[in-house]
Protein backbone atom coordinates (compact mmCIF):
# COMPACT_ATOMS: atom_id res chain seq x y z
CA UNK A 1 0.00 0.00 0.00
CA UNK A 2 0.98 3.59 -0.75
CA UNK A 3 1.83 6.27 1.66
CA UNK A 4 1.51 9.95 1.77
CA UNK A 5 5.39 10.22 1.41
CA UNK A 6 5.72 7.48 -1.72
CA UNK A 7 5.18 9.23 -4.82
CA UNK A 8 2.01 8.13 -7.44
CA UNK A 9 2.44 6.77 -11.04
CA UNK A 10 1.59 8.89 -12.98
CA UNK A 11 0.14 7.09 -16.26
CA UNK A 12 -0.12 9.82 -18.94
CA UNK A 13 -0.90 13.91 -18.90
CA UNK A 14 -3.22 15.23 -21.88
CA UNK A 15 -4.78 18.15 -22.42
CA UNK A 16 -6.19 19.62 -18.94
CA UNK A 17 -5.91 16.28 -17.35
CA UNK A 18 -3.87 13.52 -15.67
CA UNK A 19 -4.25 10.30 -15.45
CA UNK A 20 -2.39 8.26 -12.37
CA UNK A 21 -2.58 4.96 -10.56
CA UNK A 22 -4.28 5.54 -7.54
CA UNK A 23 -3.29 2.61 -5.01
CA UNK A 24 -5.28 0.24 -2.82
CA UNK A 25 -6.76 1.97 0.50
CA UNK A 26 -5.85 5.05 -0.44
CA UNK A 27 -9.16 7.41 -0.30
CA UNK A 28 -9.02 9.83 -3.11
CA UNK A 29 -11.11 12.96 -0.78
CA UNK A 30 -12.08 13.18 2.83
CA UNK A 31 -8.50 12.25 4.27
CA UNK A 32 -6.79 15.50 4.45
CA UNK A 33 -2.78 15.02 4.02
CA UNK A 34 -3.28 11.49 3.34
CA UNK A 35 -5.28 11.33 0.33
CA UNK A 36 -4.70 11.18 -3.35
CA UNK A 37 -5.97 14.92 -3.89
CA UNK A 38 -3.32 15.78 -0.90
CA UNK A 39 -0.62 13.87 -2.28
CA UNK A 40 -0.58 15.38 -5.43
CA UNK A 41 -1.35 19.28 -5.24
CA UNK A 42 1.93 18.87 -4.76
CA UNK A 43 3.20 17.64 -7.92
CA UNK A 44 0.46 19.96 -10.06
CA UNK A 45 0.43 23.39 -7.31
CA UNK A 46 -2.34 24.11 -5.35
CA UNK A 47 -5.47 25.01 -7.19
CA UNK A 48 -6.82 28.67 -7.09
CA UNK A 49 -9.03 30.36 -9.64
CA UNK A 50 -9.68 28.07 -12.72
CA UNK A 51 -6.88 25.35 -11.93
CA UNK A 52 -8.05 22.52 -10.10
CA UNK A 53 -7.78 19.04 -8.92
CA UNK A 54 -10.59 17.02 -9.05
CA UNK A 55 -11.79 13.72 -10.54
CA UNK A 56 -13.88 12.70 -13.50
CA UNK A 57 -15.41 9.29 -12.30
CA UNK A 58 -14.88 7.52 -8.56
CA UNK A 59 -12.56 4.48 -7.51
CA UNK A 60 -13.34 3.36 -4.04
CA UNK A 61 -11.09 3.73 -1.49
CA UNK A 62 -10.18 -0.06 -1.51
CA UNK A 63 -10.00 -0.22 -5.56
CA UNK A 64 -6.22 0.18 -7.34
CA UNK A 65 -6.09 1.71 -11.07
CA UNK A 66 -6.66 4.30 -13.12
CA UNK A 67 -8.03 7.44 -12.37
CA UNK A 68 -8.46 10.75 -14.33
CA UNK A 69 -7.96 13.91 -12.75
CA UNK A 70 -9.24 17.30 -14.18
CA UNK A 71 -6.78 20.16 -14.06
CA UNK A 72 -8.80 23.16 -15.02
CA UNK A 73 -12.97 23.35 -14.88
CA UNK A 74 -13.57 23.42 -18.73
CA UNK A 75 -11.92 19.89 -18.73
CA UNK A 76 -14.16 18.81 -15.37
CA UNK A 77 -17.35 19.25 -17.57
CA UNK A 78 -16.16 17.49 -21.02
CA UNK A 79 -15.02 14.80 -19.72
CA UNK A 80 -17.83 14.92 -16.94
CA UNK A 81 -19.96 14.82 -20.26
CA UNK A 82 -18.10 11.88 -21.68
CA UNK A 83 -18.24 9.50 -18.84
CA UNK A 84 -22.35 10.70 -18.34
CA UNK A 85 -23.40 10.20 -21.97
CA UNK A 86 -21.02 6.55 -21.82
CA UNK A 87 -18.77 7.69 -24.62
CA UNK A 88 -15.99 5.98 -22.14
CA UNK A 89 -15.01 2.13 -21.64
CA UNK A 90 -13.31 0.90 -17.89
CA UNK A 91 -12.29 -2.67 -17.43
CA UNK A 92 -11.19 -4.25 -14.33
CA UNK A 93 -9.46 -7.14 -12.99
CA UNK A 94 -10.92 -8.82 -10.08
CA UNK A 95 -9.34 -11.49 -8.23
CA UNK A 96 -12.28 -13.83 -6.28
CA UNK A 97 -12.70 -16.47 -4.16
CA UNK A 98 -13.27 -19.96 -5.54
CA UNK A 99 -13.02 -21.50 -9.28
CA UNK A 100 -15.62 -19.53 -11.50
CA UNK A 101 -17.97 -21.77 -13.49
CA UNK A 102 -16.48 -22.49 -17.21
CA UNK A 103 -19.43 -24.71 -18.07
CA UNK A 104 -21.99 -22.40 -18.93
CA UNK A 105 -20.42 -19.62 -20.50
CA UNK A 106 -17.18 -17.50 -21.22
CA UNK A 107 -17.63 -14.51 -21.27
CA UNK A 108 -20.33 -14.94 -18.32
CA UNK A 109 -22.66 -12.00 -17.12
CA UNK A 110 -23.99 -10.79 -13.73
CA UNK A 111 -27.31 -8.80 -14.29
CA UNK A 112 -28.85 -8.75 -10.71
CA UNK A 113 -30.60 -5.84 -10.30
CA UNK A 114 -29.08 -3.51 -7.74
CA UNK A 115 -30.07 -0.88 -5.59
CA UNK A 116 -29.02 2.50 -5.37
CA UNK A 117 -27.34 2.37 -2.38
CA UNK A 118 -24.47 -0.37 -1.56
CA UNK A 119 -25.76 -3.14 0.74
CA UNK A 120 -23.37 -5.43 2.69
CA UNK A 121 -22.13 -8.99 2.87
CA UNK A 122 -25.47 -10.08 4.39
CA UNK A 123 -27.77 -7.77 1.71
CA UNK A 124 -25.23 -7.16 -1.52
CA UNK A 125 -28.68 -6.20 -3.51
CA UNK A 126 -29.06 -3.20 -1.21
CA UNK A 127 -32.49 -1.90 0.13
CA UNK A 128 -35.15 -0.04 -1.79
CA UNK A 129 -36.01 0.34 -5.34
CA UNK A 130 -33.09 -1.65 -7.49
CA UNK A 131 -31.78 -0.59 -11.17
CA UNK A 132 -30.79 -2.72 -13.59
CA UNK A 133 -27.22 -3.40 -13.11
CA UNK A 134 -24.90 -5.65 -15.98
CA UNK A 135 -21.20 -6.81 -14.87
CA UNK A 136 -19.56 -8.72 -17.87
CA UNK A 137 -17.00 -10.82 -16.99
CA UNK A 138 -14.29 -13.32 -18.77
CA UNK A 139 -12.40 -15.61 -16.47
CA UNK A 140 -8.45 -14.72 -17.12
CA UNK A 141 -6.69 -17.22 -15.14
CA UNK A 142 -7.41 -19.81 -12.39
CA UNK A 143 -5.70 -21.28 -9.50
CA UNK A 144 -6.55 -23.72 -6.44
CA UNK A 145 -8.35 -21.07 -4.57
CA UNK A 146 -8.85 -18.11 -6.82
CA UNK A 147 -9.67 -17.42 -9.97
CA UNK A 148 -9.02 -14.15 -12.02
CA UNK A 149 -11.54 -12.44 -13.87
CA UNK A 150 -11.65 -9.23 -16.53
CA UNK A 151 -14.30 -7.23 -16.11
CA UNK A 152 -16.10 -4.55 -17.84
CA UNK A 153 -19.16 -2.66 -16.80
CA UNK A 154 -22.24 -2.16 -19.01
CA UNK A 155 -23.96 0.11 -15.75
CA UNK A 156 -22.29 2.38 -13.10
CA UNK A 157 -24.26 1.05 -9.69
CA UNK A 158 -22.12 1.92 -6.12
CA UNK A 159 -19.61 -0.93 -5.64
CA UNK A 160 -21.32 -2.65 -8.58
CA UNK A 161 -18.17 -5.45 -9.21
CA UNK A 162 -17.95 -5.93 -5.49
CA UNK A 163 -22.15 -6.85 -5.03
CA UNK A 164 -22.69 -8.77 -8.33
CA UNK A 165 -19.50 -11.01 -7.16
CA UNK A 166 -21.07 -11.48 -3.76
CA UNK A 167 -23.97 -12.89 -4.99
CA UNK A 168 -22.70 -14.95 -7.90
CA UNK A 169 -20.66 -16.72 -4.54
CA UNK A 170 -17.52 -15.22 -5.72
CA UNK A 171 -16.55 -12.53 -3.24
CA UNK A 172 -13.05 -10.52 -4.78
CA UNK A 173 -10.71 -11.22 -2.28
CA UNK A 174 -10.33 -8.98 0.81
CA UNK A 175 -13.55 -7.11 0.38
CA UNK A 176 -13.78 -6.13 4.03
CA UNK A 177 -17.46 -4.91 3.48
CA UNK A 178 -18.90 -8.14 1.76
CA UNK A 179 -16.28 -10.74 2.06
CA UNK A 180 -16.48 -12.86 4.98
CA UNK A 181 -14.13 -11.70 8.20
CA UNK A 182 -13.05 -15.07 8.35
CA UNK A 183 -11.11 -15.37 4.89
CA UNK A 184 -9.94 -11.63 5.94
CA UNK A 185 -8.75 -12.79 8.99
CA UNK A 186 -6.67 -16.16 6.95
CA UNK A 187 -5.28 -13.70 4.33
CA UNK A 188 -3.89 -11.13 6.68
CA UNK A 189 -2.39 -13.86 9.15
CA UNK A 190 -1.59 -16.62 6.36
CA UNK A 191 -0.64 -14.91 3.51
CA UNK A 192 0.36 -11.43 4.43
CA UNK A 193 -2.69 -10.03 2.35
CA UNK A 194 -4.12 -6.73 4.00
CA UNK A 195 -5.55 -5.29 0.31
CA UNK A 196 -8.43 -6.01 -2.03
CA UNK A 197 -8.26 -7.24 -5.11
CA UNK A 198 -10.03 -5.20 -7.55
CA UNK A 199 -7.89 -3.12 -10.37
CA UNK A 200 -9.08 -0.59 -12.60
CA UNK A 201 -6.46 -1.20 -15.03
CA UNK A 202 -7.95 0.06 -18.71
CA UNK A 203 -9.60 3.21 -19.61
CA UNK A 204 -10.77 4.36 -22.95
CA UNK A 205 -12.57 7.22 -23.85
CA UNK A 206 -13.02 10.13 -26.56
CA UNK A 207 -11.71 13.20 -26.15
CA UNK A 208 -11.58 16.98 -28.27
CA UNK A 209 -12.43 14.12 -31.51
CA UNK A 210 -9.73 11.62 -30.26
CA UNK A 211 -9.42 8.14 -28.65
CA UNK A 212 -7.68 8.11 -25.58
CA UNK A 213 -6.38 4.44 -24.26
CA UNK A 214 -4.79 4.11 -21.16
CA UNK A 215 -3.65 0.72 -19.88
CA UNK A 216 -1.99 -0.87 -16.54
CA UNK A 217 0.81 -3.30 -17.81
CA UNK A 218 0.44 -5.36 -14.03
CA UNK A 219 -1.85 -6.23 -11.19
CA UNK A 220 -0.86 -4.40 -7.90
CA UNK A 221 2.15 -6.65 -6.52
CA UNK A 222 0.30 -7.94 -3.40
CA UNK A 223 -2.21 -9.35 -5.74
CA UNK A 224 0.23 -10.91 -7.94
CA UNK A 225 2.10 -12.53 -5.60
CA UNK A 226 -1.30 -13.83 -3.83
CA UNK A 227 -2.62 -15.58 -6.92
CA UNK A 228 0.83 -16.90 -8.00
CA UNK A 229 1.45 -18.40 -4.37
CA UNK A 230 -1.50 -20.24 -4.54
CA UNK A 231 -0.70 -21.62 -7.82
Amino acid sequence: MTTATEPIHIVEQGEGWVCVEKPGGMSVHNDPGKDLISVLSGTFGKPGGRAILQPVHRLDRETAGLLLLALDRQTLARLSNVFATGKIKKTYKALVHGNVDLSSQNPGTWDTPLSKQAGGRTDPRGKGKRQTAVTRYRVIEQSPHYTLLKIELRTGRKHQIRRHAKLAGHPVVGDKRYGSPRSIAFLKEHRNFTGMGLQAYRLEFQDQGKTVALKLPDLPPDTARLLREDA
